[in-house]
């Protein structure tokens, strides 16, 4: 599902988090990986628009790692941009995945008990084309005793980006 970005709060900026944000790219049949700026960490938009700027005639993938709590998959398509959070419930501690949510049009259920366990939202098929069905990336997405970076990482090793993923993180 393709949806549009909204604009961010002039003092995210300031917000800066741990974590790592990514761009993966396929262009002739090879990836490479570049570091995104570390305000995709919170500014969605941000994140968006930096991936819009990197043209490519392949495939552009972000991949965010969120304080160590969760991940987010963004995808820029021609209507907008594909997501998904790893765990919708981080909705309500962290502003880029209520604003991925929002772009989504999910509320998070108003029953607190059905908040006690995470569960990844958006198109769950976004990379279905490079190798990762909607399935797979449901079950590692639920795998909480991984780190989002574990997570991140063996999508990378199920997609076919995972040595230049890693020398992009291991580099920081």
């Amino acid at each position: 599902m393709a949806v549009q970005s909204v604009q961010a709060p002039a003092d995210v900026r300031e917000q800066a988090l741990p974590g790592y944000a990514v761009a993966a790219i396929r262009e002739e049949g090879r990836w490479r990986c570049t570091r995104l700026d570390p305000d995709a960490l919170v500014d969605l938009d941000a994140a968006i628009t930096e991936l819009r700027s990197l043209r490519s005639t392949g495939a552009v993938l972000g991949l965010l790692d969120v304080d160590d709590e969760f991940f987010v998959l963004l995808r820029p398509t021609p209507g907008g941009v594909s997501l998904m959070v790893s765990d919708a419930v981080a909705a309500l501690d962290y502003d880029v995945a209520a604003d991925v949510l929002d772009l989504l049009r999910v509320e998070l259920p108003p029953d607190d008990d059905a908040l006690d366990e995470p569960w990844p939202e958006g198109d769950l098929n976004i990379l279905a084309d490079l190798g990762l069905p909607a399935d797979e990336l449901e079950v590692l997405a639920g795998e909480i005793e991984l780190y989002p970076d574990e997570q991140l990482a063996a999508i990378g090793r199920r997609c076919g980006f995972a040595e230049a993923l890693a020398e992009v993180v291991d580099a920081r």
